[in-house]
């Protein structure tokens, strides 16, 4: 059965929950990829898209064409980043949202917003530097949150599967729980939920490149911009570990 609390402001009345769960800087995350891509599709007619694409999409052949031209490579301060927050369709777009509020509120709610959109951008643009490396004159463009929500859950698997630390209060000796520590790269071997959620995971995008040996047809999936996500998420997640 649950129960109802009091509203501190007024007396004898019930608690009021919050509607939304999520920590704020995830639902506004999530918030601008849903606004971004409704502005995109109901706004924008063809040529606005081939213009929305050729400046925010990352294309890694602009490396290529910068000794012919130095202005085609600007775009390439950006686009690393904002790549992330274009989609190629409405399926596309709530898959990543949907794994984006997963990952993305246990990073936040542990070490709070700034840390979090900064794990996704940075992870978005290695993400985005593994694809480059892979694909640099196929001329083709990466969009999508898939690199920046893979770093947030490679930044989530050191600590989420990890057992929750008990302590004593100091003066009421009562328990009390203290969180749960961040693993280290041997631990989240150790431990076998861990382990096989992220062998899986690695496996899987690793895979990708070879569905068309099996197939015969190819994956239009980046993972690529999965797999240099993650890693720069499950690597640099340490540098935001609170010192007690």
């Amino acid at each position: 059965m649950s129960e109802q609390g009091q509203n501190p402001g007024v007396p004898g009345s019930p608690a009021r929950e919050p509607v939304f769960l999520l920590p704020a800087a995830v639902t506004v995350l999530a918030g601008l990829l849903i606004a971004v891509h409704l502005a995109s599709t109901l706004v924008l007619n063809e040529d606005g898209q081939i213009e929305l694409m050729f400046w925010f999409a990352f294309q890694p052949y602009r490396i290529v064409l910068m000794a012919q031209d130095p202005g085609l490579a600007v775009p390439l301060l950006w686009t690393p980043f904002t790549h992330a927050l274009l989609h190629a369709g409405w399926d596309h777009l709530l898959f990543n949202t949907a794994w984006l509020v997963i990952f993305a509120t246990p990073v936040a709610r542990r070490y709070g917003a700034g840390a979090m959109l900064s794990l996704f951008l940075v992870s978005a643009a290695a993400g985005a530097a593994l694809f480059a490396v892979t694909t640099l004159y196929e001329g083709i463009y990466l969009i999508g949150a898939s690199g920046g929500v893979a770093g947030l859950t490679g930044a989530a698997i050191r600590f989420i599967f990890q057992p929750i630390l008990m302590g004593r209060h100091p003066e009421t000796g009562e328990p009390v729980m203290l969180g749960r520590r961040l693993a280290s790269m041997k631990e989240v071997f150790t431990n076998p939920p861990s382990r096989y959620f992220t062998l899986i995971w690695l496996i899987l995008n690793a895979a990708v490149p070879l569905v068309p040996v099996v197939t015969g047809q190819s994956l239009a999936v980046a993972w690529q911009a999965h797999l240099g996500g993650f890693l720069a998420g499950f690597l640099l997640v340490g540098l935001f570990e609170r010192k007690i």
